[in-house]
């Protein structure tokens, strides 16, 4: 089968170039990257679906390359990427600069690289005359909530092929990882009542309520740590409680009347999502009875949770699982430290894994990079991702 006359046939690195070019910042938008990313699939005869969000002012991209049938792998990547602000670059952030074997530009690692090869690969896909769709889907604010593929996900065997596996295309430096921890973050706000210091029967002390939960914050976190990981897999081994930020009161003689305090959980995969809300909220109640409102109802503790990125569990011998393992001439998977959009897909059913290019230390980082060695790693999982759904 040859593929449609007109496209444009580029590198990975001329993609990737492309790709870092467009100041995709996760408080911007996208929709330059997906314009460009559909007028390119579609020189070649493919079409795309926009995703939008609610805003109108991103969008993710849903293409399909073979069959438009059920089945088949997704190529999971986002297009946005974390600020550059206060970070001491050598060149422009957003022009692709080659040196040493390396490529250095804003995302390039994490994870316009990947996007970069998948996009690359569409040619060679095309003339291979695919008997199982490959799909490719690229998302936004991944770096903030993970929500960008939550409408997509939504779509799968509705008005979008339902697919039978995910290859979600963070750096890994292509080994593929089976597992990662859960990231859940949250804004707690003690209020309280002001009132002279000498006299604190007339008013209710918010940061020192807030110092009770922020201790039992420490109990459950110590409790996590003696529970361990059973899987023995985890860096640290266990899940994790931390408290990031406290502000709180107006002056050293007066009942502080608000403190608030930003908070986060980290957990395993098999650590039940509502446990640790569960035990919290059972704190607020008692800190608010026996702290805040002790001298009258002056009081309340309000929490709201602001992103909830749900863990990658261990699937052995999934499709997704054996597909990356023979690609990346693997034997075996390991777990990654930071979260993903991986989980989201499992939670859908679909079983998914992280492989990609790079590795995660140069990611967020000034002079972020990713290596020529690296691109041609992925360069060559993606040829036999290719050979393997051809007819």
């Amino acid at each position: 089968m040859t593929a449609p006359v007109g496209g444009t046939r580029l590198t990975p690195l001329e993609l990737l170039e492309r790709l870092v070019a467009f100041d995709t910042e996760s408080s911007k938008s996208n929709l330059a990257l997906i314009d460009f990313v559909a007028e390119y699939l579609d020189s070649w005869g493919v079409p795309s679906i926009r995703v939008p969000n609610a805003e109108g002012n991103k969008a993710a991209l849903f293409a399909t390359l073979g069959p438009m049938t059920d089945g088949g792998v997704v190529l999971s990547g986002h297009t946005d990427v974390v600020p550059v602000t206060g970070q001491a670059w050598t060149s422009d952030p957003f022009r692709l600069r080659v040196a040493d074997g390396r490529a250095y530009g804003r995302g390039a690692v994490d994870m316009k690289g990947f996007d970069a090869l998948a996009l690359a690969m569409v040619p060679a896909a095309l003339e291979a005359g695919l008997t199982r769709p490959i799909h490719i889907l690229l998302s936004y604010d991944e770096e903030t909530t993970c929500l960008g593929v939550a409408d997509t996900i939504a779509r799968f065997g509705a008005d979008l092929p339902r697919p039978g596996a995910v290859i979600v295309g963070e750096p890994t430096e292509m080994q593929v990882a089976d597992a990662h921890k859960s990231v859940v973050t949250y804004n707690t706000t003690v209020h309280g009542h002001a009132a002279h210091s000498a006299k604190p029967g007339l008013g209710a002390n918010a940061v020192m309520a807030a110092a009770d939960l922020i201790a039992e914050l420490n109990r459950i976190a110590d409790a996590m740590v003696a529970r361990g990981d059973a899987s023995g897999r985890f860096d640290p081994p266990n899940t994790t409680v931390h408290v990031g930020v406290i502000e709180g009161g107006t002056a050293r003689n007066i009942l502080p009347k608000l403190c608030t305090f930003l908070w986060e959980f980290r957990g395993l995969p098999d650590l039940d999502m509502a446990e640790i809300p569960a035990l919290f909220a059972a704190a607020c109640e008692r800190v608010t009875r026996e702290r805040l409102n002790r001298y009258g109802e002056f009081g309340h503790i309000a929490t709201v949770e602001e992103v909830s990125v749900p863990g990658l569990g261990p699937d052995p011998g999934s499709e997704a699982e054996r597909l990356a393992l023979r690609l990346a001439g693997r034997n075996a998977t390991i777990t990654v430290p930071y979260a993903t959009e991986a989980g989201r897909f499992q939670r859908a059913g679909i079983p998914t894994v992280v492989c990609g290019p790079g590795s995660i230390d140069q990611a967020h980082q000034p002079d972020e990079f990713i290596t020529l060695d690296e691109l041609a790693r992925g360069e060559a999982f993606m040829r036999r991702l290719v050979a393997a759904f051809a007819g």
